[in-house]
């Protein structure tokens, strides 16, 4: 699939027209003046393909860190995991490189396979029976998780932990606008939630909470369930896969709906996408499921056979009847996290979430011994964890990246004290030698 689409003159007028805008520079009003290239690339005439990409990358080592070649701790959702060559080549094959979930089973049996095989994995990790055949991320699966959740209990007010991923509070809150859903979120206390004890004037329909959290704290789902079973909420987990070679499944728990974000098996830090949406319920939510659902059967000779069930193709497209927003899925990447697990196996996954808390242990004890760094919270925690820094997080992480490190994510305006803490996260891929280069770099940081 070819990166570079030219368009003809006819192409950028019509866009243009239909945009309302009278030139090219107008549709780049919105980068700001500063960093905009005020003169031409001064590039010869006549110059081929690669001595272009050349020029354009002795240009880029220039920048005084480029991303690509920084050591990462940074999370929050997005995590630099290993993705080992089966996973690459096999995703790779022309019969998987398809945006859609195939709607024609006569012709797509083998990617049907994958997508139900996909399912199975899902459905184990959270610990309840049906899984859907993946959505677009976290965030638009937990989006649809609490349209379920509401659906079901018949109540619009959802309670929604401080520590869901900001990001999937924002789009819960933009979502909310039109389908009048009530979102209250609930504070936290010592980095997990501090549910109220007061039910108010209207009981929640959904509890919404993740398993970790956004500060990597592992929250208490048996209190979680406790208050649902009183309220008659629905629980949703917004659950880490990868905790789940650690931790007792969210299902077991008692979770009505888990979610989660599926990029740390097999998929790249792509610049926020395309990722991956987990999404598997308990069965009887499974009309109310959204997107699509994938199952075996037998064809008319008795041999198995695999098709879309449960629900017609136009289910998610009925405008106002519609019981979902979604029309379609990202069929690549839980194809490509199906094989990453299937790799991995039961026990590779045990043990990518054993090295992940052992390096995470071993980093948060580093930086806690370092003068003036202090824990956010003292909950347990498996592959990430935030610390209070004596200077802002944002000037930290700029002096860590001139030492070649991405040391984390600054909380900011999300949390209390936020200006001055960072999540930091450690993965598999992190060896001793850069995390002890990292704690160096950090201590000189800080100073």
């Amino acid at each position: 699939m070819g990166t570079y689409i030219p368009h003809t003159d006819d192409e950028v007028e019509n866009m243009l027209a239909f945009l309302g805008l009278g030139s090219v520079d107008e549709l780049f009003d919105v980068v700001p003046e500063a960093l905009r290239l005020q003169r031409g690339l001064e590039l010869a005439d006549g110059v081929g393909e690669p001595d272009v990409l050349a020029h354009m990358e002795t240009l880029g080592d220039l920048n005084v860190a480029r991303t690509d070649r920084l050591v990462c701790f940074a999370g929050g959702g997005a995590y630099d995991h290993e993705i080992p060559s089966v996973t690459r080549a096999l995703a790779g094959r022309s019969e998987f490189v398809t945006s859609y979930t195939p709607y024609q089973p006569e012709v797509a049996q083998g990617v049907l396979q994958a997508i139900f095989e996909y399912q199975t994995m899902v459905a184990r990790l959270a610990g309840l029976p049906i899984a859907n055949a993946s959505l677009y991320d976290g965030g638009s699966a937990a989006v649809e998780a609490v349209n379920l959740g509401v659906a079901a209990s018949r109540r619009q007010t959802v309670w929604v932990s401080a520590g869901i991923h900001p990001h999937w509070r924002q789009m819960l809150a933009t979502c909310a606008v039109g389908t009048g859903h009530r979102i209250v979120t609930v504070p936290l206390s010592n980095g997990v939630t501090a549910w109220p004890e007061d039910d108010g004037p209207e009981p929640p329909g959904v509890l919404l909470v993740g398993y970790p959290n956004y500060l990597g704290c592992i929250e208490d789902l048996a209190e979680a369930r406790r208050i649902c079973d009183r309220t008659g909420a629905l629980l949703v987990v917004g659950a880490d896969p990868v905790a789940s070679g650690l931790l007792k499944s969210a299902g077991s728990w008692g979770a009505d709906v888990v979610v989660g974000e599926g990029q740390c098996f097999g998929t790249t830090l792509g610049f926020g996408g395309p990722y991956l949406g987990l999404f598997a319920c308990a069965a009887a939510h499974v009309r109310r499921l959204p997107g699509r659902l994938v199952g075996e059967t037998v064809d008319v000779e008795g041999q198995t056979a695999y098709v879309t069930t449960l629900r017609a193709r136009e289910q998610d497209i009925r405008r106002e009847k519609a019981t979902s927003n979604v029309c379609t899925n990202q069929t690549l990447m839980a194809v490509t996290a199906a094989i990453q697990l299937g790799w991995l196996g039961t026990s590779g996954l045990v043990e990518l979430a054993h090295r992940c808390a052992q390096a995470t242990r071993y980093t948060r004890d580093a930086l806690l011994r370092l003068d003036r760094v202090d824990a956010y919270a003292d909950s347990p925690v498996v592959r990430e964890f935030a610390v209070k820094l004596p200077v802002p997080a944002a000037t930290l992480v700029d002096r860590m990246a001139e030492a070649g490190f991405l040391a984390g994510i600054p909380l900011g305006n999300d949390y209390d004290d936020g200006e001055h803490s960072l999540l930091v996260s450690v993965t598999e891929r992190r060896t001793r030698a850069e995390v002890d280069a990292y704690v160096t770099a950090f201590e000189k940081a800080v100073a």
